[in-house]
């Protein structure tokens, strides 16, 4: 029997489109505590397109607000320096005003209830982008942290921006890792696509 091809990359990401991430971080209650500390997150999520155990890891070392920088250990320990938005330095420092507890920890994102300490895993990331979902009415067949990650890259490909670029941004160690984004862009692809054979014009 010949084998079944296995092919890589197959999938197209699931992404939001830009008014759903908009209407996904308008769900976030900013008048409690919770609320603030989730939009907190969720910026992360979606505007440097972080993944779940970084925006767990961060701590406020990482942070430095007089040159607008934010420290991100990634995969395998790397370490990348990224520019802060304003947007989404002023959601964390909100956050770290009016509701981080007082704790031995560095780490940004306090638990809500006690014992007061960072999140045990980056799994809890995951489930309050699955809450923020629910609130606003999504029902994406994705529910993960990642989806926010892959959003923001569908949107930068379809504004223009090269997968060289979003690789950047995602801060992706092999090219290869950005190629899935190249089938996003409907548009560009029937552009370059050959005529089905034995069809005629």
């Amino acid at each position: 029997m010949p084998g079944v091809a296995g092919w890589r990359l197959t999938h197209l990401p699931k992404a939001l489109s830009i008014g759903q991430v908009e209407q996904l971080l308008a769900s976030c209650d900013r008048r409690t505590p919770a609320g603030r500390r989730d939009y907190a997150i969720l910026m992360l999520l979606a505007r440097l397109g972080l993944r779940g155990g970084e925006v767990s890891a961060l701590t406020l070392d990482d942070i430095d607000w007089e040159h607008g920088e934010i420290a991100i250990r990634g995969k395998g320990q790397r370490l990348a320096r990224l520019p802060l938005p304003a947007d989404v330095g002023t959601s964390i420092a909100d956050y770290l005003r009016r509701d981080r507890p007082v704790c031995s920890t560095r780490r940004v994102f306090i638990r809500i209830r006690a014992p007061r300490r960072g999140f045990v895993s980056p799994s809890v990331i995951c489930c309050i982008v699955r809450r923020a979902l629910k609130r606003a009415s999504l029902d994406p067949a994705f529910k993960g942290a990642h989806l926010l990650r892959h959003s923001l890259a569908t949107d930068l490909l379809r504004r223009g921006a090269s997968l060289t670029e979003i690789g950047q941004v995602l801060r992706h160690s092999q090219p290869d890792t950005t190629q899935i984004y190249a089938k996003v862009d409907i548009t560009a692809l029937r552009a370059i696509a050959l005529p089905w054979p034995g069809v005629w014009s």
